[in-house]
């Protein structure tokens, strides 16, 4: 699903220049749940940035679903982003005046997907973060966990082969963060996904197939 080659990216020039990743290596198969583990700095944000097609590397290929995103402009990893891979932040980035489903079905309105088409994923994902009974509550009406689980649903809502989270549990507390990785691992089974999550919380490395270690802009498997 993911092959990263000898990757590498610094920001800034000459003697002031951070390299914030180092002739990374790696596979990630399809159908894995893969955390991605390191210290504040260590790279995690730039690496999920590159496989999400965000940033681009100053050296290596990536490619991802059989897609070498090194060879793309812009416009293809535009599209890319929108039809084969979802996002999640910590921020949940969610839409104040929309309800639950609406945020949801966001996605959906921007491909035109038929109405009645929408309505049916909505309500599907709904029910998958178990929110069903909150569909039509604003953000500011949900709890955190519950916020994160819309973001989790809105991410789904285009069929993405690739869900990339970074740090989806930073502002929840600890027996919610763990909710949310537990609905991660049933959105792998039940949706066919692959999952790329950065955290740092050891509780919930123990719920991933395997682990990626950033340390000083490279990556060691775990």
């Amino acid at each position: 699903m993911i092959r990263v080659d000898n990757v590498s990216r610094a920001y800034g020039t000459g003697t002031t220049a951070v390299k914030a990743l180092r002739n990374v290596s790696f596979e990630i198969p399809r159908g894995e749940l893969v955390a991605l583990r390191g210290r504040s700095g260590s790279g995690k944000t730039t690496l999920l940035n590159i496989i999400g097609g965000l940033d681009s590397p100053d050296e290596g290929t990536v490619t991802v679903d059989d897609t070498d995103l090194t060879r793309l402009e812009e416009d293809g990893r535009l599209a890319l982003r929108r039809d084969r891979i979802g996002f999640v932040f910590q921020s949940f980035g969610l839409i104040p005046i929309l309800t639950a489903a609406e945020n949801i079905g966001v996605p959906l309105r921007l491909r035109r997907t038929a109405v009645h088409e929408r309505d049916e994923r909505v309500s599907l994902l709904l029910s998958l973060v178990g929110l069903s009974a909150h569909a039509e509550q604003r953000p500011s009406e949900l709890s955190g966990g519950q916020r994160q689980r819309v973001a989790i649903a809105r991410a789904l809502a285009n069929r993405p082969s690739l869900l990339i989270a970074d740090e989806p549990t930073g502002q929840l507390d600890a027996e919610t963060g763990l909710a949310m990785m537990k609905l991660l691992r049933a959105v792998v089974i039940s949706e066919g996904v692959t999952i790329l999550v950065a955290t740092h919380d050891q509780q919930l490395l123990g719920l991933a197939d395997r682990v990626l270690e950033l340390r000083d802009g490279k990556v060691m498997q775990t």
